[in-house]
Formats: C-alpha cells, sequence, structure tokens
C-alpha cells in the first residue's frame, strides 16, 4: 500500500457550476479530513477550491493553501486555512504544490485544472515523480477528456503504458483507495520515443 500522508487536489475557482460539483468537492474535503491526510491545494476559498478545504477543515484536518501573491492580492485566498504560503509565480506554486504531495486528485475544473493535471501526468511519464494520480470523473465530467487520452494512445502519440500513468474514478468514495492501491510499474522514459 503507498503511505500518502498529504494529497494535491486540482479542482476549479468557480461558484458558477452545477452545485453537484460544489458539493462533490466538499465531501471529499471530509474524507480527506476524517483520513487525517494533509490537503495540498491552490490556497483559494472560491469554487471547488474553498469546498475541498472547508470539508478537510470541518474535520479538524490540516490544509495547506500555495497561492501567487497576485491572487492573494485579489482576496481570492482562503484566510483560515492550517498554513497559507505566498509565491511570486504560477510555476513555483505548481512546483511546491508537487513537491508536498504525495499523490494527487484532479476534481472538475477549467483551463487552470488541465494545465496542472497534463503536467503532473507528463512529469510521471517522464519519470519525475511516481506518484498516484486520480482523475475524478464526477458526474461525467471528464469523459470527453477521458475520450480523448484514449485517442492519443490509440493513433500512437503515446504509448499503451500511458494509461497506467493515473486511474480514472466516478465516485468520490473511490478516490482514496484509488490512491492508496499500489501503482503500477511505469515504463522507462527511453521506451517513450520507440
Amino acid at each position: 500500500m503507498a503511505s500518502i500522508k498529504s494529497v494535491c487536489v486540482y479542482c476549479g475557482s468557480s461558484n458558477r457550476v452545477d452545485a453537484r460539483f460544489l458539493d462533490a468537492a466538499a465531501e471529499l474535503g471530509r474524507l480527506i479530513g476524517r483520513a487525517g491526510i494533509e490537503l495540498i491545494y491552490g490556497g483559494g476559498r472560491v469554487g471547488l477550491m474553498g469546498r475541498v478545504a472547508d470539508g478537510v477543515l470541518a474535520e479538524g484536518g490540516r490544509v495547506v493553501g500555495i497561492i501567487p501573491r497576485h491572487l492573494h492580492e485579489r482576496e481570492v485566498a482562503h484566510q483560515t486555512v492550517s498554513e497559507l504560503v505566498l509565491v511570486d509565480t504560477m510555476h513555483e506554486r505548481k512546483q511546491l504544490m508537487a513537491e508536498r504531495a504525495d499523490g494527487f486528485v484532479v476534481l472538475p475544473g477549467g483551463y487552470g485544472t488541465l494545465d496542472e493535471m497534463f503536467e503532473i501526468i507528463t512529469w510521471r511519464q517522464l519519470g519525475l515523480h511516481d506518484k498516484p494520480l486520480v482523475l475524478a470523473d464526477v458526474h461525467g465530467y471528464w469523459a470527453p477528456l477521458v475520450d480523448l487520452l484514449d485517442r492519443i494512445i490509440e493513433t500512437g502519440f503515446a504509448q499503451p503504458d500511458c494509461r497506467n500513468l493515473y486511474q480514472t474514478v466516478t465516485r468520490i468514495e473511490d478516490i482514496l483507495p484509488a490512491l492508496y492501491a499500489v501503482s503500477p510499474p511505469r515504463q522507462p522514459v527511453e521506451s517513450k520515443w520507440m
């Protein structure tokens, strides 16, 4: 079993979304808090970000928000998290989030969430980390993306082993068990291009 003491959650920061997604984020936060796992996230107080953080805090869990100064100055930072880390750039934010996490979860989100997800998958493909990644296809949100990821493999732009870089679940309650599952062996980086 993998040792997961902290988990990075990538997710949307909009409140103007279907309430089911906001509720799912809150549920995940509560599960993380009850499990005694530290949440690493983007530091926001709005959207799914705020809901997942509030869920962890409601269960007495520890929350680390990492936010660039330019977003903090817009007053979107969550001020009651356990630790709020201010950084200068988005790149620094993503690097620190990745370093501090033992695993990753991708909830529904927008362009920023996709950016974070693809970067962390690519880093795993290149052997820069071997931490588990779970794509939470809540209410079918990521279904078109899962189809696209399969298409990338089917057309030869990625090896079939790349399906092992992440796991997809459809229920919030399956996220933590998926993180704890033993990760399959990574393909050697040199085989990526052959």
